[in-house]
């Protein structure tokens, strides 16, 4: 199984959109790339944790690539907008990939050189180590599940028939 750490604004519809793919064997949201241990919710809309609000996917690599869910979450997000997606707004809805393996960054940056082409240098998307990520509170799981109709600023049915479960 492999690792990575995607915040692609609020993390309730990242988490639901990857939970449809097949080969994406669990998803959680947290709170990354930030100035503390085990930031709160309110903490992090308050600005006092200065964390972004991401969601963990655990995958079966040979049922999906590394480059396939990095096309799936640029399908999601706009990678172009700085601290914002959707109708988020916020330093916690800046966009970003953190990877567990460092041997993934290389596959990273080379995957977005070649998708963003000559706007690469215009996109917002940091790409980091995974240094902090801390779990969110319970209610903040699987939410869109538990509140159908919720809010969600991701179009969810943006993944494709084949390659969902």
């Amino acid at each position: 199984m492999k690792t990575i750490v995607l915040a692609g604004g609020c993390f309730w519809g990242v988490e639901a959109y990857f939970n449809q793919l097949k080969g994406v064997v669990d998803t959680s949201v947290g709170y990354v790339d930030g100035n503390m241990k085990n930031p709160t919710y309110e903490q992090v809309c308050q600005g006092i944790a200065k964390h972004t609000e991401a969601c963990k996917v655990i995958y079966e690599e040979s049922v999906i690539s590394l480059e396939q869910i990095l096309d799936h979450f640029f399908r999601i997000i706009n990678p172009f907008s700085i601290n914002k997606q959707g109708h988020d707004i916020g330093h916690q809805y800046r966009s970003g990939i953190y990877f567990n393996d460092s041997d993934d960054e290389p596959l990273i940056v080379d995957f977005m050189k070649k998708y963003f082409g000559k706007n690469y240098d215009r996109v917002a998307t940091k790409v980091k180590p995974n240094l902090d990520y801390d779990l969110a509170e319970a209610y903040h799981q699987d939410y869109l599940i538990k509140n159908p109709g919720g809010y969600c600023h991701v179009n969810l049915g943006l993944a494709t028939k084949q390659e969902v479960k």
